[in-house]
């Protein structure tokens, strides 16, 4: 069992039969009262943030994630496509919902990691760091910078970035996915 003090950031534990994971947490202690555990908390299963308040005499039983490999196959209508790395006949579908921002960064034979609550899958986790060819972008112009601007650049994946103006289509950009930037450009082929 974790105590109030334990709810540190990173956490994972079950209140109301759900699983939680702890984004932020603050230990205040206001002047004559009790001592509290300040926190934002995110539901693995809904994806809802909220602010909460944990007090001394709570306990939670700890949440246990487990992580699981798979390949990306396709998405059709909203259906996100799978495979078992070891066994691709056993194929199976993640709603649109489930997978969030991580939908923009699917590339099609890409493992990735699938979070699951008992036997559940909750969400998926890409890379920080992916690699994409870009497909369509404005042409650079001789004398453009790192430092001149930005354009977007239609990906490989049908998702949107913005990058520097020498950017051209057929290069290859690394993208942070947990903030959709633009890091670098990738290794020529």
């Amino acid at each position: 069992m974790l105590t109030y003090s334990e709810l540190k950031k990173g956490t994972v534990f079950i209140s109301d039969g759900e699983p939680y994971e702890v984004l932020e947490s603050q230990f205040v202690r206001m002047q004559q009262r009790k001592p509290v555990m300040q926190t934002k908390i995110r539901n693995l299963i809904s994806g809802k943030v909220e602010s909460r308040n944990f007090h001394q005499n709570e306990t939670f039983k700890e949440g246990v994630i487990e992580r699981r490999e798979a390949k990306f196959l396709y998405t059709h209508r909203g259906e996100f496509w799978f495979t078992e790395p070891e066994n691709p006949k056993e194929r199976f579908l993640i709603k649109e919902e489930l997978l969030g921002e991580v939908k923009n960064y699917l590339k099609a034979n890409e493992l990735v990691t699938l979070r699951m609550f008992e036997h559940q899958i909750i969400g998926a986790e890409v890379p920080i760091k992916m690699e994409f060819i870009v497909k369509e972008t404005p042409p650079g112009f001789k004398g453009d910078t790192a430092q001149g601007g930005s354009k977007i650049a239609k990906l490989e994946n049908g998702s949107e970035v913005q990058v520097p103006l020498f950017i051209n289509e057929g290069d290859t950009v690394i993208v942070n996915t947990q903030t959709g930037q633009y890091v670098s450009r990738g290794e020529k082929e």
